[in-house]
């Protein structure tokens, strides 16, 4: 079922099988995507990478994702554009920009069990109810489950990865360093750029980072940056010297070690093997 509003404005909400799956294939520019697994066995190669799901387990996707869906074996999609609903714009209202979308490197994936999944399952239903409802107040409503699920959804995830045991101010200080690195990381390798956009400290971001156990912020930049340069590699016709360019490396040879820095060899060496 398909949503189309005024100033392109864009949801959709459908079931995917074997038999579609090819509709994964399709984002177009500024769409995100939440994919609820609701059977077992589905397999999808993510940025060229295979991720194995179980039922029940949602993730969250963006357009830069690459993703091939042949081995999917039934799932719930929600995608939507930023004409029908911005997350960005309407961070206060949700708060799953750096966690759930724009969250650098890392795909974030949530296991739905208990209560929280029927509040899940009780929010998709009504989803499926305002599709058919086309009067005008569809869109208002269709954005309203819309926040109701990702506010849900990001709060799941929080407490599966140890944001719970967080005050807010770090926990909003992570986010929001994760969606800076999203927007600047071609332009911005160095973590005191980010911390001079945020008006902290670079020890005050470390210190942040380390009371989730996760990557330092540092880490967390490079693993952006080989993800983009692996991205580039596989699927555009760039040449190793315009990668460079494009990542923001003053020249060839910094991109290179770099890559096999992080990566264990060369760009080269990298194609050759996946070929």
């Amino acid at each position: 079922m398909v949503y189309n509003g005024p100033l392109d404005s864009y949801f959709e909400l459908t079931k995917v099988d074997a038999q579609n799956y090819h509709i994964l294939h399709k984002t177009k520019k500024s769409e995100l995507l939440l994919l609820w697994f609701t059977a077992e066995g589905s397999r999808l190669y993510i940025d060229g990478h295979p991720v194995d799901f179980q039922k029940d387990e949602l993730i969250s996707l963006t357009e830069f994702h690459v993703v091939d869906a042949s081995q999917i074996n039934e799932a719930q999609l929600i995608r939507f554009n930023r004409a029908f609903y911005c997350i960005v714009d309407h961070d206060s209202e949700v708060g799953c920009k750096g966690v759930l979308y724009y969250g650098s490197s890392e795909l974030p994936r949530v296991c739905m069990s208990g209560q929280n999944l029927e509040i899940l399952r009780t929010a998709w239903r009504m989803l499926h109810i305002e599709m058919n409802l086309q009067d005008s107040l569809q869109q208002e409503m269709l954005q309203m489950m819309l926040k109701r699920i990702l506010i849900h959804v990001t709060r799941v995830y929080k407490e599966g990865a140890a944001y719970s045991d967080m005050k807010s101010e770090s926990v909003d200080l992570i986010r929001q360093f994760n969606f800076l690195v999203e927007r600047h990381f071609k332009k911005h390798h160095e973590v005191t750029s980010y911390a001079r956009m945020l008006h902290k400290s670079p020890k005050t971001l470390s210190n942040s980072f380390k009371k989730l156990d996760r990557r330092s912020p540092s880490q967390f930049i490079k693993d952006r940056l080989i993800l983009e340069a692996r991205r580039l590699l596989l699927y555009t016709d760039y040449n190793v010297s315009e990668i460079s360019d494009e990542l923001g490396f003053s020249d060839v040879h910094s991109f290179s070690r770099f890559f096999k820095s992080q990566n264990g060899n060369s760009p080269t060496q990298f194609l050759a093997a996946v070929k």
